[in-house]
């Protein structure tokens, strides 16, 4: 089983990207600004997974980058997943939810706690782009809170057999595999949780109501009636909810890397109107004020990006920490909410039309808050953290 945990010369990058990481953030960059941005907008509209953008993610490399190498991956880290996301945050938030599960907690659960049979039948495709993973733990009355779970599994001769309705689920229209937060049903404990592989063409999986969303990224129901997997198909029961948990850190630091690209994203914006808007028979760059909000917006998104690189480059036991974890998406997701509405500010009226990219931006970063943990329950954990509780 391969450590994603990063090198030490990963943990300097913390401060200034090593030329690898460098090199890596250049190749994402140029491919989401040239390939990504133009059309961002109009993968929005369209509601469409777009394949055509993970295709050349996996091409370039970048979609399997976290991946070890002997499953087609990069041998990477979290990292450099986070570095690429960013990338994709700052020109598609569409691409960028679509890419996160590949680079994310999904493929790492199933390389650091699944079998190696559960390994070789999916990471390669992952890392072709081939294999789209979703992850399945929001219900109609659990969101945050995993103790109210109700989604059930149980052992039946050679197979396991799942019942239980998931919401809010990304990726659920196109998903190859899902990855399922599941309720033992023969142990009654508020921690008795795991996590099940289901194959998107099992009889009993129906991926049911779709949702619009603001950030144009489609949300689906998934209801599990009676639905039959191989008893090999378990990923996770011994400590499962310890270790289900810790997993989810790693979906926490890449939202908050998103978050992250889509402040800067923003910012850049901001910076070419500032640089070509007149306002007053001056640049519109050239005012006090205007100069103020752009250093103000560079600030939060250059101590963001630390946060969240320390929270990657620290990973222990295949996943970044609680701690770090929590501290930089709480950071990260507040921040890319002020920096976008400050943008749409700067731009003034024109702010409000679809055509301008400061709009987007401030949708784009209204999800952050919402997925992997509110900013409220990362302040609880925090502060358990801080008082020796946990």
């Amino acid at each position: 089983m391969t450590d994603t945990t990063a090198s030490p010369a990963q943990r300097r990058a913390l401060y200034e990207l090593d030329d690898e990481l460098t090199e890596l953030r250049a190749l994402a960059r140029d491919i989401a600004q040239r390939e990504f941005r133009d059309l961002a907008l109009d993968w929005e509209r369209n509601g469409e997974f777009p394949w055509r953008n993970i295709a050349l993610l996996a091409e370039t490399g970048l979609l399997g980058v976290a991946l070890p190498e002997r499953y087609g991956g990069g041998g990477g880290s979290w990292l450099h997943a986070a570095v690429v996301l960013e990338e994709l945050g700052a020109s598609c938030y569409t691409t960028a939810m679509a890419a996160l599960g590949e680079l994310g907690v999904q493929t790492q659960a199933i390389l650091h706690y699944g079998s190696e049979e559960m390994r070789e039948r999916y990471l390669p495709g992952v890392a072709a782009g081939r294999v789209i993973c979703a992850i399945c733990m929001t219900e109609p009355d659990s969101g945050s809170d995993l103790s109210a779970m109700t989604t059930t599994v149980r052992e039946d001769g050679d197979s396991l057999v799942l019942n239980g309705r998931k919401t809010l689920i990304s990726r659920a229209d196109v998903a190859q595999v899902f990855v399922v937060f599941t309720r033992f049903a023969d142990d009654a404990g508020r921690r008795s949780i795991g996590a099940v592989l289901v194959d998107r063409d099992t009889p009993g999986l129906q991926v049911a109501e779709r949702f619009s969303t603001l950030g144009g990224e489609g949300l689906y129901g998934v209801v599990f009636d009676e639905c039959r997997v191989p008893a090999g198909n378990l990923l996770v029961r011994e400590d499962g909810f310890r270790k289900m948990l810790h997993a989810f850190n790693g979906q926490r630091c890449l939202n908050a890397a998103i978050s992250v690209g889509i402040a800067r994203g923003a910012n850049d914006a901001a910076l070419e109107h500032a640089r070509s808007r007149v306002a007053g028979g001056q640049l519109l760059g050239s005012h006090q004020g205007i100069r103020w909000i752009l250093a103000d917006n560079a600030i939060q998104i250059e101590a963001a990006r630390l946060l969240v690189h320390r929270a990657a480059a620290q990973a222990s036991d295949g996943f970044p920490r609680r701690y770090e974890s929590a501290v930089a998406k709480t950071f990260a997701n507040e921040m890319a909410l002020k920096v976008t509405d400050n943008t749409l500010q700067l731009f003034g009226g024109h702010g409000w039309i679809d055509e301008v990219p400061a709009e987007r931006y401030l949708r784009w970063a209204r999800y952050g808050p919402l997925g992997g943990g509110t900013p409220h329950i990362q302040r609880n954990g925090i502060a358990r953290h801080l008082l020796g509780e946990l």
